[in-house]
């Protein structure tokens, strides 16, 4: 087995391993520092001999591990205390044939991971280290941070759960239905930073998108009466079905009145509408209410047969319930489609007029479309050409200088 079947197994087992160790140790620190040990070991020793079983290799090396540590770091007096932790430890194999107990970990694992103690940014990284099993160095290639950046979140992130004294267990019921919009939150974060890279120079990143799914449906598996992680779940399926049609080949962007729907992914598109069902089962929330409007766009056979008017009055629900000046930009865009492009502008000059998304460059690029539409030209190109300026990712950048460029 070479360096490609450990991660592999890696991937697939990391957050059932780190999981483990945490709740028969009670320290998520020296659990996850404990398996990436055992990683680094079986990228020694599986290429000489092969395991038996792989998951079960690095999780009874990761038990060493951890029991190593806990021994350097026990006076005399504390042995016998230890040896509490060393049986316990040892029952962790027995246990780990009990699906049921299995899925509490994992999703107390999520929990731990998108605490709300943490920064935003250590939310991402440890959830995409602990349970997604990524390394550093994925990590900070999927955002375009230096590893150094990286692995001070996650050194900042395991030590502020420890200082908060963080347990490792699932919040009570009353507290979990709000503790998992955090995990939802973190989950589509990565999701949109892989479906529309905020800088840089490419304008997809699918190993991040893809990552991001794996984590919602394993969460879904985890909490399937939960209709918001459906929607999400749903959200995820349905925009990551456009893909395909969303680049050219030499990686530029192809605008959705361009895309050639027939390379969109159906069986994508079939798993989104699944898990859109789902999610409708007691009303929709944010994330149901978005899939619903991907759903309108993945029925669509083209632009102009596309029902603006039903997605207009989902981006309305949407305002209701989760008001952002983003939701506001793209009911202008919706409305544009529906009713004309100057009751939309009327609705981004309001926006601007209250200065809800200072600094970005979403703002100038719908209004310099409108303007175009309405026969203004110069003003549509200034206004272009600031959300250019304004814009970090090079290829959304040269689409709005090539559009810049023809209103001359």
């Amino acid at each position: 087995m070479g360096t490609a079947d450990v991660e592999a197994v890696w991937r697939i087992e990391s957050a059932r391993i780190v999981a483990a160790l945490t709740r028969f140790t009670g320290d998520f620190e020296l659990a996850e520092d404990a398996a990436q040990e055992a990683v680094a070991e079986a990228l020694v020793s599986w290429p000489l001999a092969s395991p038996a079983n792989p998951a079960g290799w690095l999780m009874a090396t990761a038990r060493r591990r951890a029991i190593d540590a806990i021994r350097r770091r026990t006076a005399l007096q504390d042995r016998y205390a230890l040896l509490a932790v060393d049986s316990a430890v040892d029952s962790a194999i027995d246990e780990e044939i009990d699906p049921d107990k299995i899925d509490d970990d994992v999703l107390a694992l999520m929990f731990v991971s998108c605490h709300p103690v943490l920064s935003s940014e250590a939310r991402v990284a440890l959830t995409l280290r602990v349970v997604g099993g990524l390394s550093s160095e994925e990590i900070a290639r999927a955002f375009l941070v230096p590893v150094p950046t990286v692995q001070a979140r996650i050194t900042r992130g395991k030590k502020t759960i420890a200082a908060a004294g963080v347990p490792f267990e699932l919040p009570p019921a009353a507290e979990r239905r709000e503790r998992l919009g955090g995990v939802l939150s973190v989950i589509y974060v990565i999701f949109t930073e892989g479906s529309t890279a905020t800088s840089g120079d490419r304008l997809l990143r699918p190993d991040v998108a893809y990552e991001a799914i794996r984590l919602a449906r394993t969460l879904a598996a985890l909490q399937p009466d939960e209709p918001e992680v459906h929607g999400l779940l749903a959200l995820c399926e349905l925009t990551a079905a456009r893909f395909p049609a969303r680049t050219g080949p030499d990686g530029s962007p192809v605008l959705l009145d361009e895309q050639d729907r027939r390379r969109w992914d159906f069986s994508a598109i079939r798993r989104g509408l699944a898990a859109l069902a789902k999610a409708s089962t007691r009303g929709l929330g944010p994330y149901g209410l978005q899939a619903a409007i991907a759903a309108t766009h993945a029925s669509a056979p083209s632009v102009e047969a596309t029902d603006w008017d039903r997605i207009v009055v989902l981006y309305e629900a949407l305002g209701r319930v989760a008001p952002s000046p983003v939701v506001e930009l793209n009911r202008a865009v919706a409305v544009a489609m529906a009713s004309g492009p100057a009751q939309a502008l009327a609705i981004v000059d309001e926006l601007i007029a209250s200065d809800r998304l200072p600094g970005s460059h979403l703002i100038p690029t719908v209004r310099g479309e409108l303007l175009a539409r309405l026969g203004r030209r110069p003003e549509a190109r200034a206004e272009l050409e600031l959300a250019a300026r304004l814009c970090a990712n090079q290829r959304e950048r040269s689409v709005l200088l090539r559009k810049a460029a023809t209103l001359s």
